[in-house]
C-alpha cells in the first residue's frame, strides 16, 4: 500500500475521531500516528473544514433518528400520564410533554420566521446586508 493511500486512511480516521468528540490522543491512537501530526493536521483549516462537516453529518442522522421515533416517543409519554400510572411517573411525563411541547412550538416558530426573512430578502442583498 503507498504511502499516499495509507495517509489518506489515516485522515479519514482523525476526521471521524475528531468529529465523534475524540482528543487528539485518542485520534492519534486510533489512527496511527502521533499525536503531533493530529495536532498538525488541526492547523490546516481544510482539515479542520473536514471534521465540522463530518459533525454535520452525524448531527444530521441524529436528529433523522430522532425524528423518526419521535412519535413513538410521544406515545410513551402520552400512555405514562394514565390514571393507574403511579402519580410520580404521571407528573413526569406530563411535564415532560408539556416543556418539549413548548420547546418544539418555539423551535417552528422561530424556523418559520427564518425562513420568511430569508424569503424576503433579495439576493443582490445578501451581499449588502441589507433588510428590506
Amino acid at each position: 500500500m503507498s504511502h499516499k493511500v495509507t495517509a489518506r486512511a489515516g485522515n479519514v480516521v482523525m476526521v471521524a475521531s475528531l468529529a465523534g468528540g475524540a482528543t487528539a490522543e485518542e485520534a492519534a491512537r486510533a489512527a496511527g500516528v502521533s499525536t503531533r501530526t493530529v495536532q498538525r493536521r488541526l492547523l490546516d483549516p481544510a482539515f479542520v473544514a473536514a471534521i465540522d462537516a463530518a459533525r454535520a453529518e452525524y448531527l444530521s442522522r441524529t436528529v433523522a433518528a430522532l425524528t423518526e421515533h419521535g412519535l413513538a416517543a410521544t406515545g410513551t409519554l402520552v400512555e405514562l400520564t394514565a390514571a393507574e400510572i403511579p402519580a410520580s411517573t404521571r407528573l413526569g411525563a406530563a411535564k415532560a410533554i408539556l416543556e418539549l411541547g413548548a420547546r418544539l412550538r418555539e423551535s417552528e416558530s422561530l424556523e418559520q420566521r427564518i425562513a420568511a426573512l430569508e424569503a424576503r430578502m433579495a439576493p443582490a442583498d445578501i451581499g449588502r446586508h441589507q433588510w428590506r
